[in-house]
């Protein structure tokens, strides 16, 4: 399960979707969830599915490689689904002991499992091919002026970017210690839910522990590189607008257009 977590990682490539200035895929990003929050009916979801497998195609990525950013997500989802089936009024359809299925029910649940999955898939999109620097570069230019009235911008923008870079080796590193413990005995696959949380337990310790090492020596090495924030900072490669970058605009909008004209017809 652990390795299933693809959450941060990076696979590099050259794709339009790579070449694409980092900027451009935040904006795109929020493009995109203002329009699949805006969705209100299956053809304006199958509309954002569309443009959402045009752009994993143009990236190259392996369906396999995204289903398995959702697998760790499945819990929630499904769990999420059965809330808006038994708890959302309407016609029902059918009825046993306190519960009660509606057809409202069932067309919202379909409706928030959709948003879930089309919402973990558009972000994965980005992750994937976006590498941690070039994203932290690119929100630090977005928010820049920010710091007009005294917000610390670049110190975000580099937690968020250390984040990211972090979440694949807090991971490995777990499954390291899962491993170790494994080899003296400790079972984490047998039992129910209870007792196989219980049996996590154990791994907080020298996780936390080993999280601490890392970020001591992360503080050591920035500080002996004499880092001191954004103060004077230069960067190896600037960002700029490309064409490419303009086309993917226009996709973004006429995307967003697509679903509020949908919207607006009722379909």
């Amino acid at each position: 399960m652990l390795k299933d977590i693809t959450l941060g990682q990076f696979f590099p490539g050259d794709t339009p979707m790579h070449r694409l200035d980092p900027r451009t895929k935040i904006l795109l990003l929020i493009v995109y969830i203002v329009a699949l929050f805006s969705s209100k009916s299956f053809s304006a979801y199958a509309v954002i599915l569309t443009a959402l497998t045009v752009c994993t195609l143009l990236a190259k990525l392996k369906p396999k490689t995204m289903l398995s950013g959702i697998k760790p997500l499945l819990i929630i989802i499904i769990f999420t689904g059965i809330l808006n089936i038994f708890y959302t009024n309407g016609t029902v359809i059918a009825e046993f002991w306190i519960f009660s299925i509606t057809r409202e029910g069932l067309r919202a649940a379909a409706f928030m499992i959709l948003r879930i999955m089309l919402l973990v898939f558009g972000t994965l999109l980005m992750t994937y091919t976006t590498s941690p620097i070039s994203l932290t570069d690119g929100l630090e230019r977005l928010l820049s002026p920010l710091k007009k009235i005294k917000l610390p911008i670049h110190e975000l923008s580099m937690m968020m970017s250390i984040a990211l870079r972090f979440i694949p080796t807090l991971i490995e590193e777990t499954d390291k210690i899962m491993s170790a413990q494994k080899a003296r005995g400790a079972d984490f696959e047998t039992g129910g839910l209870i007792k196989r949380a219980r049996a996590l337990l154990p791994l907080l310790v020298p996780l936390f522990i080993s999280a601490f090492r890392r970020a001591e020596e992360l503080a050591t090495a920035m500080e002996s590189r004499c880092y001191h924030g954004d103060d004077g900072r230069t960067r190896m490669k600037s960002l700029h607008f490309s064409e490419l970058d303009y086309i993917a605009f226009a996709g973004g909008i006429l995307l967003l257009a697509a679903v509020f004209v949908l919207r607006g017809l009722g379909i």
